[in-house]
């Protein structure tokens, strides 16, 4: 081989060894942009006051639910008719009710009742309604005006109405608050989602995925969803909220949770007829639901200060 012959293929080859020294530090560069937006994130949410106060009352409210699950004071429907409304003790740390139920217990136990309606209640409404949302987004014209129209007709049944209802039908109780709550919350997402995917459609790289040959399901899920997801999660956060909220309700007015099931608005409705012998009932449910919405909500800010970029720059 002649020499220019040779240089040309050394020069070749340590093109060809730079080209696969690139990778690499391009993985790794990426990795450690990952890692540091990660870390910028935690470093924020820190100095975020609103979202440590709500992260850490809704840590509070989920590890009593959990510690409900595996020890609690007393067996909460224990009925112990000589040691009713008895003031908190060494024994009975908030007391006894008209029945001489441990009222710390049932706090406790009926914290899962609350959780469990938020979860499942916020994820019928999350799934369902991004869905809709997102087809009415992709498809647009008749489709898009018949899934907005059906949100404006579901508006108008809140969950208390539909909790009603559906009470009349199948009974009260735990299923019929989760469903009645649920069905409330598909329209506050099929319109977050509309909304906000209307406005990741007309950008310029989903234009360009739409040139390159994708269909509106391939641009759904690689470029909308992820792009929209910020404004999903403070709607969950603060749905979930409400749902206890609601929960708390539909049980006072005894259409939710059922004897002997613990929960907190229930706890309230038997308290008001021990007010003056015993007002501390109505204290303690009242400042668990407080505490709870309070928590949720002060989280679901914060979410949205860090998630949101212009907000994000200000801090």
């Amino acid at each position: 081989m002649s020499a220019p012959g040779r240089s040309q293929a050394r020069s070749a080859q340590g093109a060809s060894s730079e080209r696969a020294g690139t990778l690499p530090s391009d993985h790794s560069g990426a990795g450690s942009a990952q890692a540091s937006a990660v870390s910028g994130f935690v470093a924020r949410a820190r100095r975020h006051p609103s979202f440590v106060a709500g992260a850490l009352l809704t840590a509070l409210l989920a590890a009593a639910a959990l510690l409900s699950l595996l020890w609690s004071p007393w067996p909460p429907a224990d009925i112990d008719i000589p040691h009713k409304l008895q003031p908190p003790s060494a024994a009975h740390w908030l007391g006894t009710d008209s029945l001489g139920r441990d009222v710390a217990s049932q706090l406790l136990v009926g914290s899962r009742s609350s959780i469990v309606v938020g979860v499942v209640a916020v994820g019928i409404g999350l799934g369902l309604g991004v869905l809709l949302g997102c087809l009415a987004s992709a498809r647009r014209g008749w489709v898009e005006e018949a899934v907005m129209r059906a949100a404006d007709f579901t508006f108008a049944f809140p969950a208390l109405l539909s909790a009603i209802m559906l009470s009349a039908i199948y009974g009260p109780g735990l299923v019929t608050s989760i469903v009645a709550i649920g069905i409330f919350n598909i329209p506050v997402f099929a319109r977050i989602t509309r909304a906000s995917a209307n406005a990741v459609w007309a950008r310029d790289y989903v234009l360009a995925a739409r040139s390159a040959g994708k269909g509106p399901l391939r641009i759904t899920l690689d470029h909308v969803l992820p792009n929209i997801a910020s404004p999903l999660i403070v709607q969950a956060t603060i749905s979930f909220a409400t749902a206890i909220l609601a929960e708390a309700a539909l049980s006072y007015l005894g259409l939710g949770t059922q004897p002997p099931q613990p929960s907190w608005g229930r706890m309230l409705n038997e308290a008001q007829a021990q007010m003056f012998q015993a007002p501390l009932l109505a204290v303690w449910p009242g400042l668990a639901i407080v505490f709870s919405v309070l928590g949720l909500n002060l989280l679901g800010d914060g979410l949205r200060d860090l998630l949101d970029p212009r907000l994000a720059r200000r801090r």
